[in-house]
């Protein structure tokens, strides 16, 4: 307890507080890169990257899988149809629901994207050997675990 019997929260020890940094941290730096090279924002990235690897998501599986908010993804996919690197298409199923792909410029800057996303995360990680990366791995995903069971 501290002063007055309040209890205290020791912030920079607080495992919710320091993954939320580390990640606000991250995308930050990634985010510059991301936009001075290719002229995306990280939502707009986030898009391309799950469009380019699951083609024909709608909006929603879109959301869904980048655990992006509906507004984001909104804004991030007309932005992209805008430039010509996401194209709506009806679903045959369902004339009401539009699937989203790849333009040909998506498809472009998808596959610069990965190289140079992959040389980020490298340098992220250079610093940990072998068995920390399998570690540090088999930690996020029980973290991830634990946390959808909250």
């Amino acid at each position: 307890m501290g002063a007055g019997g309040q209890a205290e929260l020791d912030l920079e020890r607080f495992l919710p507080y320091r993954l939320s940094v580390l990640s606000n941290t991250v995308s930050a730096k990634i985010a510059a890169h991301y936009e001075k090279r290719f002229g995306l924002s990280i939502p707009q990235w986030r898009v391309i990257a799950v469009l380019g690897r699951f083609p024909g998501l709608s909006q929603n599986d879109v959301a869904e899988r980048t655990a992006m908010d509906k507004v984001q993804v909104s804004r991030a996919v007309t932005a992209l149809v805008r430039a010509g690197r996401v194209r709506r298409v009806r679903d045959e199923s369902d004339g009401r629901v539009a699937r989203l792909e790849l333009a040909a410029a998506g498809h472009t800057i998808f596959n610069e994207v990965v190289p140079f996303a992959r040389a980020l995360e490298d340098r992220l990680l250079a610093g940990l050997g072998g068995n920390e990366l399998a570690a540090l791995d088999a930690m996020l995903k029980r973290l991830s675990q634990a946390a959808a069971a909250l």
